[in-house]
């Protein structure tokens, strides 16, 4: 399995102005995924990092805070790096262009990389992950935090969007596809994380972040879908009616051979 069967979102063109604040995080939330990823990362500091896909920033001051540094920050598009870099900069990070299937580092670079979310977008996902494992120091990380096929999450918003779900599993691998195109790449499972996250904040701020489109799957949807998606979710938010729902914060840690 070499492609998503979706075409990727093209970042440039879409999304870049709203999404750091449309994906913003908690300094709690980002907090607890710094904590998690610790657990499966060698507990020596400095840790120097690749943040895979790293958009507007949003992890890459957390990973050189709570590893040390140095992080790569390696995103494709200009757009979303030019943000990163505005709103996102720390002495230990470091913002460069690049894909996950051509990497712009040496070999044995980092200890460990993190994608997050991210790699449902990569067009070739076996050169990926030989890119990856060359990136890597032997015995180096890989966490990929991404959802999986099996396991679509029941966001509170999904039943205004019925065929995101549907969107989703075309998008995400499933669980034992990415191990697979992994474990191919000279790579070892070490764990397989399942996370519940709990709903935090409040249905007004999280109403007005979705409102913002910064969903990739929002992407694949008609104009007409995502119009009455959102009249309804008015609808329901002015009722009082929307149920505050947990989610998944999966993710799958490897090690390189």
């Amino acid at each position: 399995m070499t492609a998503p069967p979706v075409t990727p979102v093209d970042y440039d063109k879409a999304q870049h102005a709203a999404y750091a604040k449309g994906r913003a995080l908690s300094a709690d939330a980002i907090g607890r995924y710094m904590s998690l990823f610790a657990e499966h990362l060698p507990r020596r500091r400095p840790l120097s990092g690749i943040d895979l896909g790293s958009g507007t920033g949003r992890f890459s001051p957390a990973l050189a805070e709570a590893f040390g540094g140095p992080v790569h920050g390696v995103e494709p598009s200009a757009r979303m790096r030019e943000a990163a870099m505005a709103q996102a900069a720390h002495p230990r990070v470091r913002y460069m262009a690049g894909e996950a299937a051509a990497i712009p580092l040496d070999d044995a670079t980092a200890d460990f990389v993190l994608m997050f979310l991210s790699f449902h977008h990569v067009p070739d996902r076996a050169t990926a992950a030989a890119e990856i494992a060359r990136v890597l120091k032997p015995g180096g990380r890989f966490i990929l935090r991404s959802t999986f096929k099996e396991r679509i999450p029941d966001h509170w918003w999904r039943s205004f969007f019925t065929r995101s779900h549907e969107v989703e599993e075309a998008m995400f691998p499933s669980t034992d596809e990415a191990r697979a195109i992994f474990e191919a790449a000279s790579f070892a499972t070490r764990e397989v994380v399942f996370q519940e996250i709990p709903f935090e904040g409040d249905m007004g701020e999280a109403v007005e972040k979705l409102k913002l489109r910064a969903v990739s799957v929002f992407e694949h949807m008609t104009a007409e879908e995502l119009d009455q998606g959102f009249a309804a979710i008015e609808a329901a938010f002015a009722a009082g009616t929307i149920e505050e729902k947990s989610t998944f914060g999966d993710f799958i840690v490897f090690e390189r051979r």
